[in-house]
């Protein structure tokens, strides 16, 4: 079984915690390092599952900083995460996904995204569920995906899109 780090962070989430969908500046703050990256999360969320046991989730990192940087996992209290890309319709487990300086990544229905699977309970519309995204270069970052309706979809104005 995989070590718990996201229990001690959680403590940290206060600071972290995200809107679904809000100010483009609003979210976990720097997730800086020496690399030249400079992170921030934010358009965190998670549809309610229709499955007991597999939900996905979607966020934007954004990357303000002159070096590139990778997603390279993820780990939650809720069950266990694996990061996914979508190309041509097809999704396959990957062990990262690139930040481009000056850049983003988006993960959002369709695409790429998070996978939860064996999750220890089913998330209802209205909680939040806490993951660790760890970097290639970054620090971590600790950030609160909202539960919205299964049916939720980002508006026209969302700073992810």
């Amino acid at each position: 079984m995989r070590g718990r780090p996201a229990l001690a962070a959680v403590t940290l989430a206060g600071a972290l915690v995200l809107a679904g969908c809000g100010d483009p500046d609003a979210g976990s703050g720097p997730g800086s390092s020496a690399s030249g990256a400079e992170l921030s999360v934010d358009a965190a969320y998670i549809p309610q599952p229709v499955s007991a046991s597999m939900a996905a989730g979607f966020l934007t990192v954004t990357n303000k900083g002159d070096a590139e940087d990778a997603l390279t996992s993820v780990t939650s209290e809720a069950g266990d995460v694996t990061v996914h890309e979508t190309v041509d319709g097809t999704m396959k487990e990957v062990d990262r996904l690139p930040i481009p300086a000056h850049g983003r990544l988006v993960l959002e229905s369709g695409g790429n995204h998070l996978m939860f699977e064996n999750l220890e309970q089913q998330p209802k519309q209205g909680q939040t569920v806490s993951v660790e995204l760890r970097f290639a270069h970054s620090d971590p970052v600790t950030v609160e995906l909202p539960v919205k309706a299964a049916t939720y979809r980002p508006g026209a104005g969302h700073s992810g899109h």
